[in-house]
C-alpha cells in the first residue's frame, strides 16, 4: 500500500466534519491541530467510536474531545511526578540492600542472583550504561581513583525503570521476601508485578502517551482483600502507586488533594469508567 498523503490543518478539520465531530469554532481548532499532531489527537476520539459500523457517536464536540486531551495531559504529568518519587525510592533501598547484604559490587557477582538471570547480558547493560556516561564528573572520578570500579549506588543512578525492575526480579527469592517487606510490606510477587507495571506507566507518561481509554498491557497485582478487582484500565495503575508511594500523608495532600480537583474539574467531559475509576474510587485511595 502507498503511504497517505499529506494534508492540511484545514483539510484535517473536513475530515473531522466528514466524521461527524461537531466543531464551533473552526479557527480555535485550526490552532490545536497546528499545535498537536492530527495522528496523536485522533486517538482520543476512540471512545466515541461504533467499531461495528465505523462511526462516530452523533453530537460528539471537537471541544469535548480536546478537553479529555487536555485532561489526560494533566493526569499524566501527575502521575508521572508520583513515579519519579517512587523511583528515587527503589533506587535507595535497592542499592542499600544490596551492597549490605553482597557488598559494594555484589551485583557483579552470579552467584548472587536467581538461576534465571543473564549475567553476561547484564553485564553489558551495565557496561553500556557506563558508557552513555562516561563524560560525567562521576564516572570519570571512578575510572582514575578506582581502576573503573563502581559500588551499586552509584551505579544504580544509571539504570532505567527496566533494569531496576529486572534487577529485583532476578534476585533470589529470599532476598525479594525480605525486600518486599520494606514497600508497604508487601509480597514479592506483588512487587515483582508492580515493577514491572511501573515500568510500562513510566514509559507512556516519560513518552506524553496516552493513559485515558488505554488497556496496560498488565495487571498489577494485590492482596487478596483487595478492595476492588484490578484490570487493565488507569486506575488499577494510580492503586500501585498509592502502595507504592513511601509517605501516606503526602500522597493525601500532594497527589489525592490534586487528582480530585482534577477529576472534578473535567467531570463533565471526561468518563470514569474510561480509566476504570470505580464509584467508591476516592475512599479507595485515602
Amino acid at each position: 500500500m502507498d503511504l497517505k498523503k499529506p494534508t492540511t490543518y484545514k483539510q484535517q478539520i473536513e475530515i473531522l466534519k466528514q466524521k461527524g465531530i461537531v466543531i464551533d469554532d473552526e479557527d480555535k481548532c485550526m490552532t490545536f491541530l497546528s499545535e498537536v499532531n492530527y495522528y496523536r489527537f485522533s486517538a482520543y476520539f476512540l471512545p466515541f467510536k461504533n467499531i461495528k459500523t465505523n462511526s462516530y457517536f452523533a453530537g460528539i464536540t471537537f471541544h469535548r474531545v480536546q478537553r479529555i486531551y487536555e485532561f489526560d495531559e494533566k493526569i499524566r504529568n501527575l502521575i508521572f511526578g508520583v513515579i519519579q518519587n517512587i523511583e528515587i525510592l527503589l533506587r535507595v533501598k535497592l542499592a542499600y540492600y544490596h551492597s549490605h547484604t553482597y557488598g559494594a559490587d555484589g551485583y557483579l557477582t552470579d552467584s548472587n542472583f536467581n538461576n534465571r538471570h543473564d549475567h553476561e547480558q547484564f553485564l553489558k547493560q551495565i557496561n553500556a550504561r557506563i558508557k552513555e556516561n562516561r563524560l560525567t564528573p562521576v564516572v570519570q572520578h571512578h575510572n582514575n581513583n578506582y581502576n573503573g570500579k563502581f559500588p551499586i549506588w552509584v551505579l544504580i543512578e544509571f539504570f532505567s525503570m527496566g533494569m531496576i525492575s529486572h534487577f529485583y526480579t532476578d534476585m533470589k527469592t529470599s532476598d525479594k521476601k525480605k525486600f518486599a517487606r520494606e514497600i508497604n510490606d508487601t509480597n514479592y510477587l506483588n512487587l515483582e508485578s508492580w515493577l514491572r507495571c511501573l515500568t510500562d506507566l513510566r514509559n507512556k507518561c516519560a513518552h506524553y502517551s496516552r493513559v485515558y481509554y488505554w488497556n496496560f498491557p498488565a495487571i498489577p497485582k494485590f492482596s487478596t482483600n483487595n478492595p476492588f478487582v484490578p484490570d487493565r484500565r488507569l486506575f488499577s495503575q494510580i492503586y500501585m502507586l498509592k502502595n507504592m508511594y513511601p509517605d501516606q500523608r503526602k500522597w493525601k495532600a500532594n497527589i489525592l488533594a490534586p487528582l480530585s480537583s482534577l477529576l472534578e474539574e473535567y467531570e463533565s467531559d471526561i468518563s470514569l469508567t474510561h480509566i476504570g475509576f470505580p464509584v467508591n474510587w476516592l475512599e479507595i485511595l485515602q
